[in-house]
């Protein structure tokens, strides 16, 4: 028989204190009006407080009978309520917050900024729109191979980094105590040839469009404009890199100097990098101001605003029925500059690559860009690649017309 009465309870709420029951039950009431019961049991020799709520909201007879089932489940049962309590909460944990807590407690100890954005950008673009909503406990083999068989063999490199970003999330949430086991392993059910298809070896370069069909092709791109297309177009009028472009700002660009200067965080080698702009480039960014967006600085967004992922333009290329890889048109780019006789050293500058030779790389500080009164090989060479690409007539300095194409 318990020693509280219900008019003892409703006195006590007005008297801070503590009030014994009987067999761990007593009622706490706090200086600042709160009130809560609370069941105190012995397991495995251990003390365990297990709330039962708000004396305010439950009665003495209602905490009497939850509290019997209690103790039959601790002593004869044998269950940890406070554990079972724990995972109940832990379940609530979507693997989208696991992800970015984990990346913010990682983020300063990994090698570069630009890294740091990769690992959860590549989240951003294919896991999340299928596991971010997810808790992390409910997650198995079979959702993450879900999230992986669209990209597995298209861009294998880069779904392998996704199922290890994917697992190391899982595992961070089992050590926080989120889930209840560790992440499927890619030795086992995620592993190619089991649960996952074998990815194909691809030994040869990314496929590159032959420059002489590349006129053409900017003619056939042209005939729908959107953004995607806009950002293809301008990445193979410039040389640039996919994230060069995707990620590209409207701060970035000097359209009076006619220069468009990429942050050495969106660069390869995080380098900041000068790209001087055609007449065909300044065209293209011309169109894109016309769409500017007004809640965003992206040059080319994406459906949500932001960046635009690295598959947006690939799909253009696949919505056209073009075998050819994005990062191929640098290639195409290289062949055609190769074919028109300019230096290989104001190309690979163009390109942004690294001199392979050390003692170029000290004595060459050259950007083959010029200045505005007389403007550099770089320039030169980009105003006669976008004159190409769209098929018009190059005029040299000796009056001599070059480039063209069959486009208009």
């Amino acid at each position: 028989m318990g020693k509280l009465t219900a008019v003892a309870v409703k006195a006590a709420l007005a008297n801070p204190g503590t009030y014994q029951d009987g067999d761990g039950l007593f009622l706490k009431v706090d200086k600042r009006g709160g009130a809560s019961w609370t069941l105190r049991l012995q397991r495995d020799g251990k003390r365990q407080d297990i709330g039962l709520g708000s004396a305010k909201l439950f009665t003495l007879a209602q905490v009497r009978e939850k509290a019997g089932e209690l103790r039959k489940a601790v002593k004869v049962d044998r269950r940890d309520i406070l554990a079972e309590r724990k995972d109940e909460e832990s379940a609530k944990v979507t693997f989208r917050e696991a992800a970015r807590q984990y990346h913010a407690e990682n983020e300063a100890g990994w090698k570069s900024e630009i890294y740091a954005r990769q690992w959860l950008s590549s989240l951003e673009n294919y896991a999340f729109p299928k596991l971010g909503d997810e808790q992390t406990g409910a997650i198995v083999a079979a959702d993450i191979i879900n999230v992986l068989t669209p990209i597995w063999q298209e861009i294998p490199e880069t779904a392998r980094q996704v199922r290890n970003r994917i697992c190391t999330v899982l595992d961070y949430a089992h050590a926080k105590g989120w889930r209840s086991r560790e992440a499927p392993s890619g030795n086992s059910s995620l592993k190619a040839g089991r649960g996952l298809p074998r990815q194909l070896k691809k030994t040869e370069n990314r496929k590159a469009m032959p420059y002489a069909a590349l006129p053409g092709f900017i003619t056939a791109l042209k005939r729908k404009p959107s953004y995607s297309r806009l950002a293809l177009e301008l990445l193979i009028l410039t040389g640039a890199r996919s994230q060069e472009v995707r990620l590209a700002t409207w701060d970035e660009l000097d359209i009076e100097a006619r220069l468009w200067t990429v942050p050495a965080d969106h660069m390869k080698r995080g380098k900041s990098h000068i790209v001087p702009l055609s007449d065909a480039a300044l065209e293209v960014i011309a169109k894109a101001h016309a769409f500017r967006l007004p809640d965003t600085d992206v040059i080319f967004p994406g459906a949500s605003g932001k960046n635009m992922s690295d598959m947006t333009l690939l799909k253009v290329l696949r919505d056209m029925a073009e075998p050819f890889h994005v990062h191929g048109f640098r290639s195409t780019f290289t062949d055609w500059a190769a074919n028109e006789g300019f230096p290989d050293a104001v190309v690979e500058a163009a390109l942004a690559h690294k001199t392979p030779d050390a003692v170029q790389a000290a004595y060459r500080r050259t950007t083959y860009l010029g200045t505005a009164e007389k403007p550099g090989e770089r320039v030169r060479l980009m105003g006669a690649w976008g004159s190409y690409c769209l098929g018009r007539k190059v005029v040299e300095d000796d009056g001599e017309q070059t480039g063209g194409g069959d486009a208009e």
